[in-house]
């Protein structure tokens, strides 16, 4: 495991991040990451970084999900820190 960690922004808002190293790749992505990086805000999940099986790299903003290319779990992290600065905004 490389991260696991719950960090709570303010009363109505925290982040969670997960990533995990796996010894093979899961369904739909190619690297051995697994991933879920979610920024919730009164309850609702509003922000999320995934790969879920089958899925691929993506992420959720909002109502709408787009692809999300991975490169590195640094990245990762400086990519959905950038989303939740945007969010606050």
């Amino acid at each position: 495991m490389l991260i696991d960690v719950r960090q709570v922004l303010d009363i109505e808002t925290f982040v969670e991040i997960v990533i995990r190293r796996l010894p093979r790749s899961v369904r739909g992505s190619t690297h051995r990451f697994k991933y879920r990086l979610a920024l919730v805000v009164q309850g609702v999940c509003v922000l999320r970084y995934d790969n879920e099986a089958g899925e691929g790299d993506h992420r959720h903003m909002r109502d709408e999900e787009e692809a999300y290319v991975f490169t590195d779990p640094s990245t990762l992290l400086a990519d959905f820190w950038r989303d939740v600065e945007e969010w606050r905004r």
